[in-house]
């Protein structure tokens, strides 16, 4: 059984970069076909995808968020990483990491349904 796992702070000041990693347990960041994603669900608002690294370390954004994204990983520690820069008090959410094995369309946001396993999520505020 994959697990996943979040951490990161809590609290983040506005214009600051937002990181967070997720650490994986039970299978490989390197498996492959399967895709390594963000997603985010602001207070009161559905799940946002944010973006996803593959298996062979190919990364893909969600148009709004692109410019401000960044997705890393670091195979030794079986990890991947989330950064967001430049955010704003809209940037408050549940942070959620998830893997999708086999995704319909590679580059664009995955339904709920194809997602395989989740992160319990990581609640970030952007406050001063």
């Amino acid at each position: 059984q994959v697990q996943l796992q979040e951490s990161g702070p809590g609290l983040v000041k506005p214009s600051q970069t937002l990181s967070l990693t997720c650490t994986v347990s039970g299978g490989s960041i390197t498996t492959n076909y399967t895709y390594w994603s963000w997603i985010r669900q602001p207070p009161g608002k559905g799940l946002e995808w944010i973006g996803y690294i593959g298996y062979s370390g190919s990364t893909y954004y969600s148009p709004s968020l692109k410019s401000r994204t960044s997705i890393s990983r670091d195979t030794s520690k079986n990890q991947f990483t989330l950064q967001l820069s430049a955010v704003t008090p809209e940037d408050t959410a549940v942070y959620y990491c998830a893997s999708v094995l086999y995704p319909t369309r590679v580059g664009t946001p995955p339904t709920e349904r194809e997602y395989d396993f989740w992160g319990h999520g990581t609640q970030v505020t952007v406050s001063s």
